[in-house]
């Protein structure tokens, strides 16, 4: 059986391919997360690194401790807005080509805490550009495989001699902060004594 990547083949042990396809190849089956959890997703992440899913059969069980090894940041569990401007930091420290995978609800586009959660930043996408979404609450570790498979295959597709077209986040993606108050939705003003609460 043939891999996608090998153009030709003439005889025993000669093959031909672009060394841009065998370049992907070799990034595809070497990815290496970044040890980055920031609520309950993580122990989904673990899971998936561990002996029972064994993430490693992709070639991407090198979690590494620093952002300049890695090249896949997981955001695994709820975005505060306290954390949006360290999460940022953490992506803006990671080499180029790099991918960012949103797991969860939360991370998505704040879960449950969307309606109530004043400290929760509405989807990580609004910190650093997201590759990939995998909902759930939590999803299962064959949810994050199979998001690590769909980044596998954007990273097949990735054309060298174009260049790198990414993001100015400092221009396009301002971290988000909030104001110091929230407003009472409308079917919560009996609760409160008052429409701004002082945070």
């Amino acid at each position: 059986m043939h891999e996608p990547w090998i153009e030709g083949r003439f005889e025993e042990n000669v093959v031909v391919t672009s060394v841009e396809q065998a370049i992907n190849w070799a990034r595809q089956s070497s990815i290496w997360p970044m040890t980055f959890g920031l609520a309950c997703c993580a122990i989904e992440m673990m899971a998936t690194g561990a002996s029972r899913y064994d993430i490693d059969r992709f070639g991407s069980g090198a979690f590494r401790a620093t952002p300049r090894q890695a090249d896949l940041m997981i955001v695994a569990g709820t975005v505060t807005y306290k954390m949006a401007s360290r999460v940022r930091r953490l992506y803006n420290l990671m080499p180029d080509p790099k991918f960012v995978i949103a797991m969860g609800a939360c991370t998505v586009g704040g879960g449950p805490y969307f309606k109530y959660g004043y400290h929760v930043v509405k989807g990580v996408d609004l910190v650093v550009p997201v590759d990939v979404y995998v909902p759930g609450c939590p999803p299962r570790p064959e949810a994050l495989l199979e998001g690590l498979m769909r980044i596998q295959d954007k990273i097949s597709g990735h054309r060298i001699a174009r260049g790198s077209d990414g993001l100015k986040l400092d221009d396009d993606l301002p971290v988000p902060h909030h104001s110091g108050y929230v407003s009472a939705p409308a079917d919560a003003e009996p609760l409160f004594d008052h429409q701004k609460i002082t945070i």
